[in-house]
């Protein structure tokens, strides 16, 4: 059973965490100050360093914390999925449809003080990218089993790097953009799951 220190500080740690993440979308990255979170959720500075010893590790736990609300949103949809190419369809719009209405990740693609906020989602959000791909590729092959393990893994990555472009350069709307990924992937996934009938073709013995 949790002791009761434990969930006082796991229900300090959220409302640190929900503190941040209101004043990030308007703040960024550069203008958050840790003394305003303390304000914010009604501690002190120094027990907002105690729990994450920096700026940069606070907004990181932030993102982390979204990545996995997220994270769990769309692996409901993968399992609800009626086949790959629907599980790729409807991960793309959610993706999209969930960081253009999250005030953070919102903040984050636009152009005002959260702008510097954009690096969680890229470089620096290599994590948060990483867990979306390895998700991704565990439902494709269960969707599809022909799949190998590379060729998933493969399919997943261009999935969220597409994703991804069409976040940071909006140009149509997420139905569309999803679209337009499966019309691409589709004969993708045709090549792929091709490849071991082709392969065991090859080390079959031939009869004469």
């Amino acid at each position: 059973m949790t002791s009761f220190t434990e969930r006082t500080k796991a229900s300090l740690r959220e409302a640190l965490l929900d503190a941040a993440a209101d004043l990030l979308p308007d703040r960024g990255h550069a203008g958050l100050r840790m003394a305003d979170v303390a304000a914010r959720a009604g501690v002190s500075r120094q027990t907002v360093y105690n729990e994450f010893g920096s700026k940069a590790a606070l907004v990181q736990a932030v993102a982390l914390r979204t990545a996995s609300a997220f994270l769990d949103a769309l692996r409901c949809r993968f399992e609800n999925a009626d086949g790959l190419a629907a599980a790729i369809h409807g991960g793309v719009v959610y993706t999209i449809d969930h960081a253009r209405e999250n005030r953070l990740v919102a903040a984050a693609l636009g152009t005002g003080e959260g702008e510097d906020l954009l690096p969680l989602l890229t470089t620096k959000g290599e994590p948060i990218l990483t867990a979306a791909a390895d998700l991704a590729t565990e439902h494709y092959r269960e969707l599809e089993p022909r799949l190998s393990q590379e060729s998933a893994a493969l399919l997943a990555e261009t999935v969220v790097r597409l994703s991804l472009s069409h976040l940071v350069l909006p140009t149509h709307s997420a139905t569309v953009a999803a679209d337009a990924v499966v019309a691409v992937l589709v004969p993708a996934i045709e090549q792929f799951v091709r490849e071991p009938s082709a392969d065991s073709s090859t080390d079959s013995p031939t009869t004469e």
